[in-house]
């Protein structure tokens, strides 16, 4: 059997470079080669906060750019050498929790989430694709490798955080966190329409990059309580959404004092440590304000892919001033995973290039 090398989690606290098989392919699925791909603070929650249990010699990676290597006999629309961008959540779409609507649940709660979850990531040279008609979408030529990881998971994640807020034209949106997909979840408010966006975060990077994106206003957590912060801003009236894309379980407990009676909390960060979330009572009308506190993993999947990259083929999203730190072998994985472990200031995403 052919061999390749990958960086894996070998247990709780620890990386390294591991051998193994490629990956034997179904006749629906894809072998792909990565082209680009880059860390994601979910691998850090994965081995070093413990996040989803211990894993043994698991391929790490879920956010890449690819060369199609072969696929199965029943797959369609994709052939060897096509370039391709790769969905972080590949889920089952014949399963029943994908007719329902909800295919990042595919055969179980978070299943449609399977790289470096319940199988090898793409952090190797070489990793396999289920059902790639539905999970595969093809790159469009205008878009390069390492901006096309960016589609992965910051952009559809950072956008479904906006989907889920619903955010309407002229709406006041919070957006806690400003890291990639805070980020984005900046840009995919100012994109629905909203009217003022606030975006919270200490990083002085990260709050020129949010203004970037279209945030009015940026609130640095380190100066005192966002609630404070941002009322005094608001003149003590509430805003209409929030978006969690970073902080701790307190911050739902901010998100619920900040927004009106009727608005939305949206949440799309990795809850990778703790085990309860706090709400305060009175704030939540007693638990009858009418506001909504709302959780989803990114839809994943070919549309969604190919209707985001319309977004930065056509010039509507500049992913470009995410990619902070540029890689240029295989080898220097690791190093780009260990970045996003430490977070120096100057931080937003590394990116390896490999093709």
């Amino acid at each position: 059997m052919a061999k390749m090398k990958g960086l894996a989690m070998l247990g709780f606290d620890k990386i390294g470079w591991i051998e193994k098989d490629i990956p034997e392919i179904g006749p629906l699925d894809a072998l792909c080669r990565p082209l680009a791909i880059s860390p994601c603070t979910s691998d850090v929650h994965t081995v070093w906060e413990h996040a989803i249990g211990d894993r043994h010699d698991l391929i790490l990676g879920h956010e890449a750019s690819a060369e199609v290597v072969e696929v199965g006999p029943l797959v369609k629309d994709f052939k060897p050498g096509d370039k391709v961008i790769i969905p972080a959540i590949t889920p089952d779409w014949q399963a029943v929790e994908s007719q329902m609507g909800y295919s990042q649940h595919s055969n179980g709660m978070l299943n449609g989430w399977k790289f470096s979850n319940i199988k090898d990531g793409v952090f190797a040279e070489y990793f396999h694709v289920n059902e790639a008609d539905g999970n595969l979408a093809h790159l469009p030529k205008g878009i390069n490798i390492q901006d096309a990881v960016m589609l992965s998971d910051m952009v559809p994640t950072g956008f479904h955080g906006a989907n889920m807020a619903e955010v309407e034209y002229g709406d006041t949106v919070v957006v806690v966190g400003i890291g990639p997909v805070g980020l984005m979840a900046v840009a995919g408010s100012v994109l629905r329409g909203a009217g003022r966006v606030f975006g919270v975060g200490s990083r002085q990077n990260c709050q020129d990059a949010a203004k970037y994106y279209g945030a009015t206003d940026t609130i640095n957590y380190k100066d005192g309580d966002i609630v404070e912060q941002i009322k005094e801003a608001m003149n003590g009236k509430p805003v209409d959404k929030v978006i969690l894309a970073g902080g701790e379980l307190d911050t739902f407990d901010q998100a619920v004092r900040l927004v009106r009676p009727g608005g939305i909390v949206a949440n799309i960060n990795y809850l990778g440590s703790g085990d309860f979330i706090k709400i305060p009572r009175v704030e939540w009308g007693l638990g009858m304000g009418h506001i909504r506190i709302i959780g989803g993993l990114m839809p994943g999947g070919r549309k969604n892919m190919e209707y985001l990259a319309r977004v930065i083929e056509n010039g509507r999203l500049d992913v470009s001033p995410l990619l902070t730190h540029r890689f240029e072998k295989l080898d220097d994985l690791e190093e780009a995973l260990l970045l996003m472990k430490d977070k120096p200031r100057d931080l937003i995403k590394p990116v390896v290039t490999i093709g």
